[in-house]
């Protein structure tokens, strides 16, 4: 099969960056199934685990769409045939490749409203703001949480799209940040009461706004920037969670003490990295997303597409991921 690696510390702008190389087909076992890959999204985390000078050549690539081609013998949630979607593990290679193994359990049947290369831009960010609301936050979905409300730092990226979205879901009243006339836009579209300018003095619009405190911090975005202001604006025994890990260390004292926050880290790999006992969990929510956005409820983020899945698209999408101008998702189909 074709695969797409990056060679070892090798900068965008060199022209073996990354290569199309010969890999031999994996072979599905165990709770294992084997997808051919119709379409991958892309997300920050690619840009960050590029080989380094001393690592091996890597094939990447975590979100993706495809069709199951073969079945492990453990194997009961698939069958050979089915329309999948699943944002990988991070320990295994990648879906910038013909064909992938990846694990039953963190996997689920694509949303059938949607083509391959929309339903790509869904699980990683999907995943990441669901355990970020639910697991970590423990907001309840099912739950009446009108008058609670959450700040959502990084609105307009892959992740804030869909936490905006699995908030408001949730009745919430929805805080997200945004510094660009587009990217306000989009926050608002997705459901965002209200758009503050994180280049601006985020507590004094909150005051301006009469809600000068929030019971719920997502940080998808720098977390040591944000740092003092969180521990200004979050209120008394509020929670805050974290996906971006931090230069240096935290001062979990002063604000945070007083005011006896909660504070959770939020890494969507850590189900399959440890194989935790409840890693089909994954199955479980991107079944339910599938649910919400065939009934209407959540709208997928894609917004940007390019094709074909080769190395110059490759290249193009690291480039603009890093220049962290991106709104919502981008895909590439095969």
């Amino acid at each position: 099969m074709k695969a797409i690696q990056f060679q070892p510390g090798a900068s965008l702008d060199q022209p073996n960056a990354a290569l199309e190389v010969e890999l031999p087909t994996p072979t599905a076992e165990g709770h294992d199934i084997l997808v051919k890959i119709e379409a991958v999204g892309m997300n920050p985390v690619d840009t960050k685990v590029r080989p380094g000078a001393d690592g091996e050549p890597k094939t990447l690539g975590f979100d993706a769409a495809g069709t199951v081609a073969a079945i492990g013998d453990a194997v009961t949630l698939f069958k050979v045939g089915d329309s999948v979607y699943y944002a990988g593990d991070i320990t295994r290679p990648g879906s910038n490749a013909d064909f992938q193994l990846v694990d039953e359990r963190i996997a689920g049947i694509r949303p059938k409203s949607l083509d391959a290369d929309a339903s790509a831009a869904l699980p990683l960010t999907s995943l990441t703001a669901w355990e970020s609301l639910f697991d970590r936050l423990h907001i309840d979905p099912e739950a009446d949480n009108a008058g609670q409300s959450i700040l959502i730092i990084g609105g307009a990226g892959g992740v804030g799209s869909m936490g905006i979205q699995l908030a408001k879901l949730a009745g919430l009243t929805v805080i997200a940040t945004a510094s660009r006339d587009e990217s306000a836009a989009w926050c608002k579209e997705l459901g965002a009461d209200h758009v503050v300018n994180h280049r601006e003095s985020i507590p004094n619009q909150l005051k301006a706004i009469d809600i000068p405190q929030v019971n719920y911090i997502a940080n998808f975005n720098n977390t040591e920037n944000y740092w003092n202001i969180m521990g200004e604006v979050i209120a008394p025994q509020g929670r805050i969670v974290l996906i971006v890990e931090q230069v240096g260390t935290l001062d979990i004292g002063g604000p945070y003490k007083l005011k006896s926050v909660s504070v959770s880290w939020e890494l969507m790999f850590t189900r399959s990295l440890f194989k935790t006992s409840d890693i089909a969990q994954q199955h479980a929510i991107l079944t339910r997303i599938a649910e919400l956005i065939d009934t209407g409820k959540i709208k997928c983020t894609a917004n940007e597409a390019m094709a074909p899945l080769n190395v110059e698209n490759i290249i193009k999408a690291h480039t603009l991921l890093e220049s962290g101008k991106s709104i919502g998702k981008l895909t590439i189909k095969r």
